[in-house]
């Protein structure tokens, strides 16, 4: 069948995807890389050009990165406040995605198993969130966990506490808060990958004399690799970057990159190091993935 598709449709079956790739990922990128390595002094203007045409000098400002990692004023390297915003940016991700994947695990392991005229109606519940505002999604968590909020209400009322208990503005509440929006993207590659399991497996393990737990150990988690890796990637990438939630709910102490970045832009109007601290945060992401599949594919 494949041999009798013409050869243009090919082309353009493939090539839409590169297409795609290239207009909303890689010219973004290009046009951060460029501003990045721009002097912009006391203008405006942050796409100066950096090559000058008379001359033939290619002027290229490695202060935007330099500083990221070491102060101008030759502080101590790597003690910077962009370094602290990068630690904790992976620190909270990392912390979000395990959580996705404590949380997630065993709820698409149910939808799984349940019968197959029930696994829409649980799916549609999982996506069911994506059909609010994102916004008004965090907005309700400040709700529920302020000074006089839902869970502070209820437990004064049912007095267990006497007064209120400082929920919001926390690292828990930001975890919360992460926990709770990315929690689907965990759930609904490892239904895709579980859904796919032959559950006759875990019959044989069980044959072979292996506990519920050393089958699901041994047998279910190893044949899940995939949707835990995958739903892991979908949760710690774009949590790295995240400003609304920490905005929202984190405290003043939680100033992750994401929140860096927009100031440096749009309050410093320091653009050449926003997009240098982007670059950087694409990288940290980019260069380990890489890095992880190119082992694995050498595996397989």
């Amino acid at each position: 069948m494949a041999s009798n598709i013409p050869m243009p449709g090919k082309r353009f079956v493939i090539g839409v995807p590169y297409v795609w790739l290239f207009v909303f990922f890689l010219l973004p990128f290009l046009i951060l890389l460029y501003i990045s390595f721009v002097d912009q002094g006391e203008s405006i203007n942050p796409f100066k050009p950096i090559w000058d045409p008379v001359t033939g000098i290619l002027s290229l400002k490695y202060e935007n990165y330099w500083t990221i990692f070491r102060d101008a004023e030759g502080g101590e390297l790597f003690k910077t406040i962009y370094i602290e915003a990068y630690l904790r940016s992976i620190w909270y991700a990392l912390c979000t995605a395990v959580l996705c994947l404590l949380i997630g695990y065993p709820f698409a392991y149910f939808i799984a198993r349940s019968a197959p005229s029930v696994r829409p109606a649980l799916l549609m519940m999982v996506m069911l969130p994506f059909w609010t505002s994102f916004l008004l999604r965090v907005y309700a968590w400040k709700g529920i966990l302020a000074d006089q909020g839902v869970i502070n209400q209820l437990l004064m009322g049912v007095g267990v506490i006497d007064e209120p208990i400082q929920m919001l503005y926390t690292n828990v509440s930001m975890l919360v808060g992460m926990t709770y929006v990315y929690l689907p993207f965990m759930i609904l590659p490892l239904y895709a990958n579980l859904v796919k399991m032959d559950f006759r497996l875990l019959e044989a393990a069980y044959d072979l004399g292996a506990s519920p737990f050393k089958a699901f150990w041994l047998v279910t988690v190893p044949l899940s690799k995939a949707g835990i890796v995958a739903g892991f990637m979908l949760v710690f990438i774009p949590a790295v970057g995240e400003f609304v939630i920490p905005s929202l709910l984190g405290g003043p102490e939680n100033i992750m990159i994401g929140r860096v970045v927009w100031d440096e832009m749009f309050t410093s109007n320091n653009w050449p190091r926003a997009s240098a601290l982007a670059v950087v945060m694409i990288l940290l992401i980019i260069v380990p993935l890489a890095i992880y599949y190119h082992f694995t594919a050498e595996e397989k």
